[in-house]
Order: structure tokens, then C-alpha cells, then sequence
């Protein structure tokens, strides 16, 4: 078989392979949130991609260099059009799976969310509030509040409200994947689905004075059962 047939055999085959990479169904089995499965899995994919392509880059390099490192006098080299073609249509490729990828992952309600967002019954509301130098977490629809104490029950959309009373905060949970800033006079949200149960930390991301180290918080996902007793216990205190 010849280059000309050879050649769109060859970005065909490309061209599929990244396409069911890009659209393979993400699990969140063995991640601690749905949030923190869509976000690492993403990376594992872009790396998928970009671990080969940086060897064969590294590898050709090395190849050019003992393989010519003695010829003073190279002879210029032909247009290869077909040579061409195949490395342009390689780079669309390569940004084609980049782009649906993050697309995938990037346009998930559980990695971004918008200012519109409408609850299901089973959503947990949480109303969080930065000020210098604690947060304070408002659960709206059981009237409880709590101080740096984060209470959530595990496989249960949870929809944070975020903002601040004085300068800028960041609300940062590295376990569960989420990252959202509070801004004094703007609300911002998020979500996430605790998938596992365990006790996290919740750090400031944003520096906002002396106190900045130790703007920390305690998260909790607990199973609903715990949830709704602690929900009780907290009513009746």
C-alpha cells in the first residue's frame, strides 16, 4: 500500500482513537467527590496524550542529533508535502481532543457552575460566608449555622452560595475538588457530590491579611443518616 492510501488510513484511525478517548464516560469510583473524579480524570487523559507525543518529540530530537551530529555540509532538504499534511492534520487532531475533553469536563454543572441554578428536591443548600478570619456555613432550608465546621451527607448534590462580608476569600477543598472565590457584595456558586465519606479541610485560597494561615475549616461527609442526626442535634442545642 502506497503513502497517498496509506495516509487518511492513518488520521482515520487517529481521529477515532481520540474521539473515543474524549468521550469515554468518566467514573467516580475511588475519587472523594464527583468534582474531584471529572477534574483528575481529565488530567489523566490530557496526559494520556501528552506523555507519548513528548517521548516521540524527545526521541526524534535525539535521533537528528547522533544520526547528523558529523555532517558539516547537510543537503537541503525537499518539500514533502505529504510529510505536511500529516503533521498539520496530527496538531488538529491533538487540539481536537484537548478541546472536547476539556469541554466534557469544563461544562459539567459539578466543575461550573452558573449564576442560574435550579434545585432538585434532594439538593442541599449551604450558604457560605468568609470574613476575617473564619467562615461561618448556613444550611437555609433546616435554619442551622455553624463556624468553621462543615457538616454534608455523601452521594447528595450539594449547591454552595459563597461570598464575603469583607475583602476577597477563596473557598478551596482540595479532597473534594472545588475551588470558588467569595467576593464581598457578589455571590458566587458551586457544586459537588461527596461520593465517599471522610473529614477534609477547607482552606483560604486568597491571601486577605494576618490571619490568612489560619483561615481554615473543618468538612465532614458523612452518610444521610449521621447528617440528619447531626442536623437534629444542631436544631437543639
Amino acid at each position: 500500500m502506497n503513502q497517498s492510501r496509506l495516509l487518511p488510513l492513518v488520521i482515520l484511525l487517529v481521529g477515532l482513537v481520540v474521539t473515543v478517548i474524549a468521550v469515554i464516560p468518566l467514573p467516580t469510583a475511588g475519587f472523594n467527590s464527583v468534582s474531584e473524579a471529572l477534574l483528575r480524570t481529565l488530567h489523566r487523559r490530557l496526559l494520556l496524550v501528552a506523555v507519548p507525543l513528548a517521548l516521540l518529540v524527545e526521541g526524534l530530537l535525539f535521533y537528528a542529533a547522533i544520526k547528523f551530529h558529523g555532517n558539516d555540509d547537510p543537503k537541503p532538504t525537499e518539500e514533502r508535502q505529504t510529510f505536511e499534511i500529516t503533521w498539520t492534520v496530527v496538531v488538529a487532531l491533538i487540539l481536537l481532543f484537548v478541546g472536547a475533553s476539556s469541554y466534557l469536563v469544563l461544562g459539567d454543572p459539578m466543575v461550573s457552575t452558573g449564576p442560574d441554578v435550579t434545585n432538585s428536591p434532594r439538593t442541599v443548600n449551604v450558604h457560605v460566608t468568609g470574613q476575617n478570619w473564619f467562615w461561618e456555613f448556613t444550611y437555609p432550608d433546616e435554619g442551622v449555622t455553624t463556624t468553621n465546621t462543615l457538616v454534608l451527607p455523601s452521594n447528595r448534590t450539594i449547591l454552595f452560595r459563597v461570598t464575603s462580608k469583607d475583602v476577597i476569600h477563596s473557598v478551596h477543598i482540595p479532597a473534594l475538588g472545588v475551588k470558588q472565590d467569595a467576593i464581598p457584595g457578589r455571590t458566587n456558586t458551586f457544586k459537588t457530590n461527596g461520593t465517599k465519606t471522610g473529614t477534609y479541610r477547607l482552606y483560604c485560597a486568597e491571601f486577605c491579611g494576618t490571619g490568612h494561615s489560619k483561615m481554615l475549616a473543618t468538612v465532614e461527609v458523612v452518610s444521610p443518616g449521621e447528617y440528619r442526626r447531626w442536623l437534629h442535634q444542631q436544631k437543639h442545642t
